[in-house]
């Protein structure tokens, strides 16, 4: 039997909501072993010059506990 966790974590990325997600998930993969999935939970972007300047992800990412 396995027991997985969810823990959130916020990643932004002045490229795109795929290299925030990228980002976030290689910076959890540091201290979180055994990341099974992501979830995005919420998506925002800020704007300057009326442009998107960067892209704000909050994640929630599964991963299964070590015995």
């Amino acid at each position: 039997m396995a027991i997985a966790k969810v823990t959130e974590v916020i990643s932004s990325s002045t490229e795109s909501i795929e290299d925030a997600v990228k980002s976030g998930i290689e910076r959890a993969s540091k201290t979180i072993d055994g990341i099974q999935g992501v979830w995005v939970k919420d998506t925002k972007a800020t704007i300057e010059n009326n442009k998107i300047a960067e892209w704000r992800l909050t994640l929630a990412i599964t991963f299964v506990l070590n015995d």
